[in-house]
């Protein structure tokens, strides 16, 4: 990466339990060795969605996020409300509970190593998508969207202050089948066919893990031009926790109760309100009433830089 690139990093101080600005401590002498390199920490949130907006358009040329998904989301959302030829590049440095865009990405959990690759790795372009309801609220997400118990496990999850990365989500999802067994009735409309089907989740995905270990869609890849979807039929309770192992390894596929496919438009109305999470983010809770979604592609939006061997 050339030594003059002007840098903006962004750091959420609430990442990884409190722990990110000490832990940030020691990035500086990277970045100070590097120089041209600017901070600013999140404030309240959606705050990295302004900063990310401000940074493009100040001509930064690297925009690099430091946190979790969560920060990472709302970085890339200000980075696309700007034109894609004014578009900085993107890092992030994991720092969060679940780390799955990052790990998607192929950066090392090591922090300081994830962000000497950034400086001294390679460039590609990732896909993104969008997600809008059917109130006109739209968002880019990078990584997965989860429909139903997937977005209730993220619900589950933001209330456990104590427990952080896998174990977190872990526990979520035996909450999640202990406290809601709901069964979302969805007509599903993609480029290439319509049907309606009883499910108990819809995830579509743009990288492989979500929940950091949850392997819900093995075959994505963010830079193939598709999303893969995983859909949860009518199961019972007990064929839930049975699956609970299959999806940490990536072999639920083989069940009867699971449909996998891929896409590029994904249309969803339901005849419930819908409860999810877009990147590990609460986009609808149990109490917001949204029944419809369009979910898109935008293939090649967002240059990302990645380690050499990624």
């Amino acid at each position: 990466m050339a030594d003059k690139a002007r840098i903006k990093l962004i750091i959420n101080p609430n990442a990884d339990m409190g722990k990110a600005w000490r832990q940030a401590s020691d990035l500086r002498p990277l970045i100070e060795g590097h120089g041209n390199a600017d901070w600013a920490g999140t404030v309240y949130p959606t705050h990295a969605i302004e900063l990310a907006r401000q940074a493009a358009e100040d001509g930064y040329d690297i925009v690099i996020a430091i946190g979790g998904d969560g920060t990472a989301h709302e970085v890339i959302n200000g980075l696309m409300q700007v034109p894609k030829e004014k578009r900085p590049k993107f890092g992030v440095v994991p720092m969060g509970s679940g780390n799955d865009f990052a790990h998607a990405l192929g950066m090392p959990e090591n922090r300081e190593q994830a962000l000497k690759h950034i400086l001294n790795g390679k460039t590609k372009r990732i896909d993104i998508g969008t997600i809008e309801d059917e109130h006109g609220r739209l968002e880019y997400w990078d990584n997965s969207l989860s429909i139903g118990f997937g977005g209730a496990v993220t619900i589950y999850s933001h209330s456990m202050p104590i427990l952080r990365g896998f174990l977190m989500y872990f526990v979520a999802v035996l909450q999640t089948i202990i406290k809601n067994y709901d069964v979302l009735k969805m007509k599903i409309t993609t480029e290439e066919k319509s049907w309606e089907d009883e499910l108990m989740m819809l995830a579509v995905c743009n990288g492989p893990r979500e929940g950091g270990g949850f392997i819900t869609a093995p075959s994505a890849k963010n830079d193939d031009g598709i999303f893969n979807y995983t859909a949860v039929k009518k199961i019972s309770r007990l064929m839930m926790f049975r699956l609970v192992p299959e999806f940490m390894r990536g072999t639920h596929g083989k069940f009867k109760s699971i449909e996998m496919g891929i896409l590029k438009k994904m249309e969803i109305s339901s005849n419930r309100s819908l409860y999810l999470h877009v990147d590990g983010e609460v986009f609808a809770g149990f109490a917001t009433d949204i029944r419809q979604l369009k979910i898109e592609m935008l293939p090649n939006a967002l240059e990302v830089l990645v380690p050499q061997d990624a």
